[in-house]
């Protein structure tokens, strides 16, 4: 006999809710519009794959030998968001958050179970979340561009454009949530939206 299981995190049959936030967003928008808005949509999924859980459950980790968990991607997302648009957008030369030069996976292997290194990383990913969109906000055109030297972003090794940027930001967040649903099932079987 088929099981058969749906989303569960607003409404019983998986449809639309008014409740889901993600809801209702402009729909004929123009370009820059379109692009937030896709942005604003992973973010706050994001979040809500992550609502209600205790630091144990936002460390744990998916299955060996993977390092990955909750609360490692919402550490790497504050990385991507920090690199992306202070340092290659803004041009601001700040330390990375979580990993360096000699360790480069420390967003995944230093995210532990305890509720101020949870805290700690909401904070950082807030934090660089508010100035990705007041960065974009204030930019007078999709066209400026970012240097890329060392092709950390895609850019080929030089000039990227914000609409690249924002395009990018959406890849890298639709990527992650495949995971962050996965990662959210396996905790409490919670499958959502």
């Amino acid at each position: 006999m088929a099981t058969t299981r749906r989303a569960d995190m607003f409404t019983a049959d998986g449809k639309p809710s008014d409740d889901d936030p993600r809801e209702n967003g402009p729909t004929l928008g123009d370009e820059r519009t379109t692009l937030v808005e896709a942005v604003r949509f992973g973010r706050l999924t994001l979040e809500m794959k992550c609502a209600g859980l205790d630091a144990e459950a936002m460390a744990r980790r998916s299955v060996e030998p993977s390092t990955m968990s909750l609360l490692g991607l919402v550490r790497h997302l504050a990385e991507v968001e920090r690199a992306t648009f202070r340092v290659m957008m803004a041009g601001q030369d700040v330390p990375r958050l979580f990993t360096s030069e000699t360790d480069r996976d420390g967003d995944f292997d230093g995210a532990v179970p305890d509720p101020q290194v949870v805290a700690e990383a909401w904070d950082a990913w807030r934090a660089e979340v508010d100035f990705a969109e007041r960065f974009v906000a204030e930019a007078p055109s999709l066209d400026i561009t970012g240097d890329d030297p060392l092709n950390q972003h895609g850019s080929g090794g030089g000039a990227m454009s914000l609409r690249e940027v924002l395009v990018g930001t959406i890849w890298e967040y639709g990527r992650h949530m495949g995971h962050v649903d996965l990662l959210r099932e396996r905790i409490d079987g919670r499958i959502g939206q």
